[in-house]
Protein backbone atom coordinates (compact mmCIF):
# COMPACT_ATOMS: atom_id res chain seq x y z
CA UNK A 1 0.00 0.00 0.00
CA UNK A 2 1.68 3.26 -1.08
CA UNK A 3 0.50 6.13 1.24
CA UNK A 4 1.58 9.59 0.52
CA UNK A 5 1.09 12.72 2.98
CA UNK A 6 -1.93 13.76 0.47
CA UNK A 7 -3.52 9.84 1.60
CA UNK A 8 -3.11 9.32 5.53
CA UNK A 9 -5.52 7.54 7.16
CA UNK A 10 -5.10 10.53 9.87
CA UNK A 11 -4.77 14.67 8.46
CA UNK A 12 -1.71 15.41 8.74
CA UNK A 13 -0.64 18.09 11.47
CA UNK A 14 1.10 21.32 11.03
CA UNK A 15 2.83 21.08 14.96
CA UNK A 16 2.00 19.51 17.69
CA UNK A 17 3.11 15.86 18.82
CA UNK A 18 1.59 12.33 17.22
CA UNK A 19 1.76 9.36 18.93
CA UNK A 20 1.57 5.87 17.12
CA UNK A 21 1.44 2.65 17.19
CA UNK A 22 -0.85 2.35 20.78
CA UNK A 23 -2.06 -0.97 20.59
CA UNK A 24 -5.75 -0.56 19.59
CA UNK A 25 -6.78 -1.84 22.77
CA UNK A 26 -5.44 0.56 25.09
CA UNK A 27 -5.79 3.99 22.82
CA UNK A 28 -8.80 5.29 25.14
CA UNK A 29 -5.99 4.81 28.47
CA UNK A 30 -3.91 6.45 26.95
CA UNK A 31 -5.95 9.41 26.14
CA UNK A 32 -6.93 8.95 30.02
CA UNK A 33 -3.03 8.78 30.99
CA UNK A 34 -2.19 11.90 29.01
CA UNK A 35 -4.80 14.01 30.45
CA UNK A 36 -6.04 15.29 27.06
CA UNK A 37 -9.57 14.86 26.75
CA UNK A 38 -9.93 17.94 28.43
CA UNK A 39 -7.46 20.24 26.14
CA UNK A 40 -8.99 23.18 24.11
CA UNK A 41 -7.10 22.03 21.19
CA UNK A 42 -7.49 20.56 18.06
CA UNK A 43 -7.00 16.68 19.16
CA UNK A 44 -7.51 13.91 16.59
CA UNK A 45 -7.61 10.24 17.61
CA UNK A 46 -7.80 7.29 14.98
CA UNK A 47 -8.45 3.76 16.46
CA UNK A 48 -8.48 0.61 14.79
CA UNK A 49 -6.29 1.69 12.04
CA UNK A 50 -4.25 -0.53 9.86
CA UNK A 51 -0.23 -1.79 11.38
CA UNK A 52 1.98 -4.17 10.17
CA UNK A 53 3.43 -4.80 13.02
CA UNK A 54 -0.14 -4.70 15.66
CA UNK A 55 -2.57 -5.96 13.11
CA UNK A 56 -4.63 -2.43 14.48
CA UNK A 57 -3.41 0.54 15.79
CA UNK A 58 -4.75 3.65 17.44
CA UNK A 59 -3.09 7.15 16.98
CA UNK A 60 -3.56 10.49 18.69
CA UNK A 61 -2.49 13.83 16.98
CA UNK A 62 -2.13 17.15 19.36
CA UNK A 63 -2.07 20.56 18.02
CA UNK A 64 0.57 22.46 19.41
CA UNK A 65 1.04 20.90 22.88
CA UNK A 66 4.20 19.19 23.46
CA UNK A 67 4.38 16.68 26.44
CA UNK A 68 7.17 16.71 29.05
CA UNK A 69 9.02 13.33 28.80
CA UNK A 70 7.77 11.84 32.03
CA UNK A 71 4.12 12.28 30.66
CA UNK A 72 4.77 10.69 27.49
CA UNK A 73 6.92 7.60 29.43
CA UNK A 74 3.83 7.06 30.91
CA UNK A 75 2.59 5.30 28.16
CA UNK A 76 5.35 2.68 28.30
CA UNK A 77 3.19 1.09 30.57
CA UNK A 78 0.47 0.92 28.24
CA UNK A 79 1.89 1.22 24.97
CA UNK A 80 5.22 -0.04 25.32
CA UNK A 81 6.42 0.10 21.70
CA UNK A 82 4.74 3.63 21.34
CA UNK A 83 6.76 6.17 19.19
CA UNK A 84 6.21 10.44 20.04
CA UNK A 85 7.02 12.19 16.39
CA UNK A 86 7.42 15.50 17.46
CA UNK A 87 5.95 18.18 14.07
CA UNK A 88 7.19 21.45 13.32
CA UNK A 89 5.51 22.75 10.10
CA UNK A 90 4.38 18.90 9.02
CA UNK A 91 7.78 17.79 9.82
CA UNK A 92 8.75 14.97 12.18
CA UNK A 93 11.76 17.12 13.66
CA UNK A 94 12.22 14.67 16.58
CA UNK A 95 11.38 10.87 16.97
CA UNK A 96 11.32 9.31 20.66
CA UNK A 97 10.47 5.59 21.68
CA UNK A 98 8.60 5.78 24.98
CA UNK A 99 10.39 4.35 28.55
CA UNK A 100 9.16 3.19 31.63
CA UNK A 101 10.40 5.39 34.15
CA UNK A 102 12.19 3.52 36.95
CA UNK A 103 9.60 4.86 39.84
CA UNK A 104 5.71 5.31 39.09
CA UNK A 105 3.56 7.48 40.86
CA UNK A 106 -0.24 7.47 41.13
CA UNK A 107 -0.80 5.66 38.16
CA UNK A 108 -0.99 1.72 38.89
CA UNK A 109 -2.86 0.23 41.59
CA UNK A 110 -1.38 -2.10 44.12
CA UNK A 111 -3.10 -5.32 44.24
CA UNK A 112 -2.22 -6.33 47.57
CA UNK A 113 -5.79 -5.18 49.65
CA UNK A 114 -3.55 -5.12 52.65
CA UNK A 115 -1.39 -1.91 51.18
CA UNK A 116 -1.69 1.08 52.83
CA UNK A 117 -1.95 2.78 49.33
CA UNK A 118 -5.02 1.29 49.63
CA UNK A 119 -6.00 2.24 52.88
CA UNK A 120 -4.67 5.40 53.24
CA UNK A 121 -5.36 8.49 51.59
CA UNK A 122 -1.83 8.60 49.54
CA UNK A 123 -0.46 8.33 45.82
CA UNK A 124 0.76 4.94 44.69
CA UNK A 125 4.46 4.29 43.97
CA UNK A 126 5.89 1.53 42.35
CA UNK A 127 9.77 1.12 41.06
CA UNK A 128 10.95 -0.80 38.25
CA UNK A 129 12.61 -4.02 39.41
CA UNK A 130 13.00 -5.53 35.73
CA UNK A 131 12.51 -3.72 32.07
CA UNK A 132 12.91 -6.18 29.86
CA UNK A 133 9.59 -8.20 31.55
CA UNK A 134 8.30 -5.17 32.77
CA UNK A 135 7.82 -5.94 36.32
CA UNK A 136 7.43 -3.24 39.20
CA UNK A 137 7.19 -3.54 43.37
CA UNK A 138 5.31 -1.78 45.42
CA UNK A 139 7.15 0.71 47.68
CA UNK A 140 5.10 0.32 50.41
CA UNK A 141 4.30 -3.20 50.85
CA UNK A 142 6.66 -4.92 47.92
CA UNK A 143 3.93 -6.68 46.26
CA UNK A 144 5.74 -7.35 42.60
CA UNK A 145 2.98 -6.94 39.29
CA UNK A 146 3.90 -6.87 36.35
CA UNK A 147 2.97 -4.16 34.02
CA UNK A 148 0.54 -5.95 31.04
CA UNK A 149 -1.51 -6.81 34.34
CA UNK A 150 -1.54 -3.78 36.28
CA UNK A 151 -4.31 -1.63 37.14
CA UNK A 152 -4.20 1.86 35.73
CA UNK A 153 -6.12 4.32 38.35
Amino acid sequence: MNTSKKELAVAALQNGTVIDHIPSEMLFKAVKLLGIESLGTQLTIGNNLASKKLGTKGIIKVADVYFPEAVLNRLALIAPDAVVNIIRDFDVVEKLRVSLPETIVGIVRCDNPKCISNNEPMATRFHLIDRANGELRCHYCGHSVNTSDATII
